[in-house]
This record gives structure tokens, C-alpha cells and sequence, in this order.
């Protein structure tokens, strides 16, 4: 059985970072258990899985939390297959061959140049406004990511960098950046979620939905997702596209 969350009253404000993904909402569901009263800020980046913002709002409205959308176009520089349409999304039949690929230290294609960098950047402005000293981003160095702006020292010297760039961090209001999720596979990562009572049918993970809004199933994103229940032993609530 959960833990139920503290009385509104008595919780401390927080922004987690919500992108409508399986991490992102596990990372709330956690923030709110551990006493945190969140906002949650989400982004239209200009990616192509914009389905994972109707997901992000549909969390938002579950948790009964504040929910921001912040527009910024990231695909006016390309670079990465998430918003630049002339590039192709990775498809592979099974985790096993994407694993295999993951061997080798090329940075996937899915990565978005700086995203997270300007994620938290956003995020620490909310924080200021709001008076929180406590942000959630539920990054993830396990499972092949590659992604070098979900590393721990990634997180550590941002934070580090927004205590000396804020109001709040010169008047010595530290601001804390949780990452709860950083040493987890995906597995443990549901189990947590499930033991915090999410819904993940309606959350999207992945990289290249249909034109229903229904998940590919073989993007990096859809196979570590179907590996993390099924290594979890929860049925995969995940709504395919349609063939």
C-alpha cells in the first residue's frame, strides 16, 4: 500500500519537470509522496511526439496539480531526430540488438542538444517565482540513454551553477535538484510507480508516435519501456498505434 501524501497544507512547493512520459510521471506521483506540493511544467519544443503533452496534462489534472506549458522551439536548430523531420528515428526489432548498439560511445540521434540545460533553466525562473527551493526532473543514467545531460554530473554542476545565478541561491535559499530515478532501471522504475498508485495508460513514452498517437513499439524509448514491465512483472497498460 502507498504512503498518502501530506495534507495540501503542510507541503512544500516543488516544480517537476513533466513530460508525459512513464520517469517524468513516476517523478511527480514521488514528489507529492514525499510531502512536496508540485507545479508541474511541461514543454512544446517543437518535437514531433507532441501526443506526450496531452498525456503531461491529463497527469497534471490526475495529481489535482498546477500545470505549465512553456513554448520554445528547439527545432529551429535541429540536430537531433526528435525535432528535425529530415532525420530518422532509430527503430530496432528487439532490445537485445539496441543494446548492442548502446555498446559503442556514439550519443544517439534522440538527443536533443541541451535540452535539459534549458529544461532546469526554466524550471529554476519558476522556482524563484514561486518560492521553491526543490526541483524534480526524472532523468535516467541507466538503460542505455547515452544522453550526456542525464548524468549525475550533469545534475550536480547545474545546481551548483543556479545557486550562483539566483536571487534565491545569494541570499542563501539553496535550490535542490532531485533526480530519484537517476540509478534505476526501468523496472524498478514502475515498480516504484505502481506502489505510488500511477496510471501509466496515460502516459506516452515514445520517440515516433502514429498519427493515432498510439506508441511504434520499436524506437529506444518503446523498447525500454515494454522491458521495464515486463521485467517488472506489471502489464503493459501501453496503447500501440494502429497497423
Amino acid at each position: 500500500m502507498s504512503t498518502p501524501a501530506p495534507p495540501t497544507s503542510e507541503r512544500r512547493p516543488a516544480v517537476v519537470l513533466l513530460s508525459g512520459g512513464l520517469d517524468s510521471t513516476t517523478c511527480l506521483a514521488l514528489a507529492r509522496q514525499q510531502g512536496f506540493e508540485p507545479v508541474a511544467l511541461s514543454f512544446r519544443y517543437g518535437q514531433r511526439h507532441t501526443v506526450e503533452l496531452d498525456c503531461a496534462r491529463q497527469v497534471a489534472e490526475a495529481a489535482g496539480v498546477e500545470h505549465l506549458v512553456a513554448d520554445i522551439d528547439l527545432a529551429a536548430f535541429g540536430g537531433s531526430a526528435l525535432v528535425d523531420d529530415a532525420l530518422e528515428v532509430p527503430k530496432h526489432d528487439d532490445v537485445a540488438e539496441l543494446a548492442a548498439e548502446a555498446a559503442g560511445d556514439e550519443i544517439p540521434i534522440t538527443y536533443v542538444p541541451a535540452r535539459n540545460t534549458i529544461f532546469l533553466s526554466f524550471a529554476v525562473a519558476v522556482a524563484e517565482v514561486r518560492g521553491a527551493a526543490d526541483i524534480f526532473i526524472g532523468v535516467n543514467a541507466v538503460d542505455y540513454s547515452g544522453y550526456p545531460d542525464c548524468r549525475p554530473e550533469f545534475v550536480a554542476a547545474f545546481e551548483e551553477m543556479a545557486n550562483l545565478a539566483t536571487r534565491a541561491g545569494v541570499e542563501g535559499n539553496r535550490l535542490t535538484i532531485h533526480t530519484p530515478l537517476i540509478s534505476l532501471t526501468k523496472a524498478e522504475i514502475v515498480q516504484l510507480g505502481v506502489g505510488l498508485g500511477v496510471d501509466y495508460s496515460v502516459t506516452s513514452t515514445c520517440y515516433d508516435p502514429g498519427p493515432d498517437g498510439g506508441a511504434c513499439g520499436r524506437c529506444d524509448a518503446c523498447l525500454l519501456r515494454a522491458k521495464g514491465f515486463a521485467d517488472a512483472g506489471v502489464p503493459d497498460p501501453t496503447r500501440y498505434t494502429a497497423a
